[in-house]
């Protein structure tokens, strides 16, 4: 996969938070229940943490109960999906379409009409509040 905004590994880590670097370029998690937006339910836009492209609205955001952030869908061409195997079974990465951040998985589980429950760690995404 080709990536609009392709970086270093030492330009993203002069770039980013440690905490950050470790979510959005080496997928790593954040602790469920412990990030910053889980509860953030005013209306604005959810953007990449590394590139500040706009993933998700608040429309679009549910409380699974899960212990991150989810959306039941995304905005158009913002998400790119790849299989990830990292913890001995099948799950659905997703990446920013535009720097190829980790965000997180999505899951075929949402209550809503798309069935889908995108799981994205606080750490990898930005909250704008509109007024």
């Amino acid at each position: 996969m080709t990536f609009e905004i392709e970086k270093s590994d030492e330009q993203w880590r002069e770039e980013l938070s440690s905490d950050r670097y470790a979510v959005l370029r080496k997928a790593a998690t954040e602790a469920p229940f412990s990030g910053s937006l889980l509860h953030v339910d005013a209306d604005g836009v959810f953007s990449c943490g590394a590139c500040h492209q706009v993933l998700f609205t608040s429309a679009q955001k549910f409380d699974s109960g899960c212990g991150w952030p989810s959306f039941d869908a995304c905005e158009p061409g913002t998400i790119v999906e790849r299989v990830d195997t990292s913890l001995f079974r099948e799950r659905t990465e997703i990446l920013c379409s535009q720097c190829s951040g980790h965000l997180g998985h999505v899951f075929n589980d949402g209550p809503t009409q798309s069935g889908l429950r995108y799981c994205v760690n606080s750490l990898a995404i930005d909250f704008d509040k509109t007024n």
